[in-house]
């Protein structure tokens, strides 16, 4: 597994070939929908770790509100209720997972759901702790292209998987993650190089947007990342055709501090809600997340699943 620090650009091969003129056969199967996960690391004393995420998905794939996902540990997150596994969350531990789709020209099985390995991730005791786990996951399975963010008040990782494994290592500060880039290691894969480019100028967009400023608070900080996420000025929360922004999340995580503010459609015009955790009886936020969340499509069909 190759690690490198943020910041590293990086086209694909695919993409230089572009850039150089050769043509190259577009695949058809390529998700076209867009997740946005930031994460401020290290940035706020009593939480370093803040996470502003969109969630983007099919509109008939159902799941459910963030709540006990499972208690040893005690994990909370939303479920996919399809495959079982979740796509944000953190743990007892403090550790913090996320995934979002990575778009790539490889030609993947996606035998098991991403979902699932987000789920695997948090049972781990710390960021460092869950490397081995993600390293024996794509062994042993093979899934479709992701990024994975794993993140303690210690560590910060991104994983990278387009049928080989590499990982960033974050430095403290403000980070964005979607389909193509993180920060401003660029990857951009031939079968959609502008949608794919357009995509990673909005997700500079939004990592300029929400630079910590002077004094500020992370309870500050994610009432304004919300806020981004839901200004469409910024090309993050969607509506499209069968597919859309489903559900938006704000997580903050310290030594005494565990807040989680979920959104239960898209945040444009979607309030976000406290979830309120009770373990015995894992109490969340609201039971119809699942519907369709009345997104109006722009009329722009969507080629693709890209389920988590």
């Amino acid at each position: 597994m190759v690690t490198t620090r943020s910041g590293t650009v990086h086209e694909g091969a695919e993409s230089k070939r572009i850039a150089a003129g050769t043509e190259v056969k577009a695949l058809a199967s390529l998700p076209r929908i867009v997740c946005t996960l930031t994460l401020a690391w290290q940035v706020f004393d009593d939480a370093p770790v803040a996470v502003a995420a969109n969630r983007d998905e099919a509109l008939g794939r159902d799941s459910t509100p963030p709540a006990v996902f499972d208690d040893d540990p005690l994990i909370v997150a939303p479920r996919d209720a399809e495959a079982g596994g979740t796509w944000i969350g953190y743990n007892e531990n403090g550790v913090f997972a996320g995934i979002t789709n990575k778009w790539t020209d490889a030609e993947l099985a996606g035998d098991r759901s991403r979902g699932l390995l987000v789920a695997d991730v948090l049972e781990a005791t710390s960021a460092a702790d869950a490397a081995a786990s993600i390293e024996d996951a794509v062994e042993a399975d093979e899934y479709d292209g992701f990024y994975l963010v794993v993140a303690d008040a210690t560590d910060a990782f991104c994983y990278a998987w387009d049928g080989t494994l590499s990982r960033i290592e974050f430095d403290p500060g403000v980070h964005v993650v979607v389909n193509v880039a993180v920060d401003d290691a660029v990857d951009v894969p031939s079968i959609r190089p502008e949608a794919g480019r357009e995509q990673a100028a909005n997700a500079r967009a939004v990592r300029t947007a929400l630079e910590a400023k002077s004094g500020e608070t992370a309870t500050e900080w994610l009432e304004r990342a919300g806020d981004v996420l839901g200004d469409h000025e910024y090309g993050v929360c969607i509506h499209r055709n069968g597919f859309g922004t489903r559900s938006s999340s704000l997580i903050a995580l310290g030594p005494d501090t565990r807040r989680y503010a979920f959104a239960p459609g898209p945040p444009c015009r979607t309030n976000y809600e406290a979830v309120s955790v009770a373990a015995e009886d894992g109490v969340g936020v609201s039971p119809d997340v699942d519907a369709a969340d009345g997104v109006e499509s722009d009329g722009s069909a969507v080629d693709g699943e890209g389920h988590i």
